[in-house]
């Protein structure tokens, strides 16, 4: 073959994959358009901007905590928010609105999310962010409280158990544990074929480890938010994508994109090793609530249900149509069951 009809063969195969790209950037632009000029239910809800009293609470290994005190100051009860990975206090956006009126609550930043510290943090494990949940609740909460976890947040709840049961049945009330797990994280499937899924924890580790290694790069190209992060925050996200607003998409897109990509590495190793199952008898001591997304992809039902088998007296409910963000998703599902559990915990109804 001469060299000119490879070099033409060359550029008709170069073109053709390049006019594919550009066919392919063009549908998703097209579909993200139509999504944004659809039904937008939360288009005026002040995500992000519900702000209460500040205050820092330093760690007993010298990490700075941004905290945040709302509703009466008077109340006999604190509930206490943990949010999950790569997210921070903003998560719990419906809680806060329709709670701070008649609760007292605490909502922080796990180390390294949100605004708390980042810069020489050593130390980022989960058993780490029990002893922060321990130096929060000394800090800010002087009598019973319940403490609420998402995801990671319910794993902090997890170590604090590990490390401090004695809390349980004490000062701590009650816990509502929402779409979390006790461990083997590294087995799920993530909704993929079993060979398949195999194959991308056997990868994961290591990717997260280059990219956490490369992490300024690779910030610099999360800054900006693009169609494809908002079509794969739509659909994993959420169990009903088709109904979900783009404005909760959105908000939800940009407080991982403001997570820096060192830290979602850092912990990423953390959260796959969990494995609390035989800490969590402990919780019987208290009401406790187990709330999952019945789409969850990230943390699946089974992990909840494993979680409810230890603990006999917990109420498990799993929500139809629902993906790992539930909280977001169906507030209302899970604002009704904090209030039930807020109730147990005050001894107003017998479990």
């Amino acid at each position: 073959m001469s060299r000119r009809r490879r070099v033409g063969i060359a550029g008709a195969i170069v073109g053709a994959a390049s006019a594919g790209v550009a066919t392919a950037a063009l549908a998703k632009r097209y579909a993200v358009g139509r999504i944004r000029l659809g039904p937008d239910p939360a288009a005026n809800e002040p995500f992000g901007e519900l702000r209460g009293r500040e205050v820092a609470v330093t760690t007993s290994d010298g990490v700075r905590l941004h905290v945040e005190l709302d509703g009466p100051e008077d109340s006999p009860l604190t509930v206490v928010f943990c949010h999950g990975y790569t997210l921070n206090l903003d998560s719990w956006h419906y809680q806060r609105r329709d709670l701070r009126e008649t609760h007292r609550l605490l909502l922080f930043d796990q180390r390294c999310h949100g605004r708390s510290q980042r810069e020489g943090v050593a130390d980022r494990t989960i058993e780490r962010l029990g002893e922060d949940l321990y130096d929060v609740l000394n800090a800010q909460v002087p009598g019973p409280c319940v403490l609420v976890g998402h995801s990671m947040g319910g794993m902090t709840i997890m170590a604090l158990a590990e490390r401090h049961p004695e809390l349980f049945g004490d000062r701590i009330q009650g816990v509502a544990l929402i779409a979390t797990s006790a461990g083997k994280l590294a087995e799920i499937t993530l909704g993929l074929p079993a060979l398949v899924a195999k194959a991308v924890h056997f990868v994961a580790p290591q990717a997260v480890a280059v990219l956490g290694r490369r992490a300024a790069l690779v910030d610099r190209g999360r800054q900006f938010g693009s169609d494809v992060s908002f079509l794969a925050m739509r659909h994993l996200g959420f169990g009903d994508s088709r109904n979900v607003s783009p404005t909760l998409v959105d908000f939800v897109d940009t407080m991982i994109r403001s997570t820096p990509t060192d830290v979602i590495a850092d912990f990423y190793p953390a959260l796959m090793s969990h494995d609390a199952l035989g800490a969590l008898d402990v919780l019987d001591k208290v009401p406790t609530s187990i709330i999952v997304g019945e789409k969850d992809w990230i943390t699946p039902p089974d992990h909840s249900r494993a979680i409810a088998e230890v603990v006999p007296s917990a109420r498990l409910e799993v929500v139809p149509n629902t993906s790992h963000l539930v909280q977001l998703e169906r507030p209302e599902v899970v604002n009704e069951e904090l209030r039930d559990l807020i109730k147990r915990a005050q001894g107003e109804e017998k479990r």
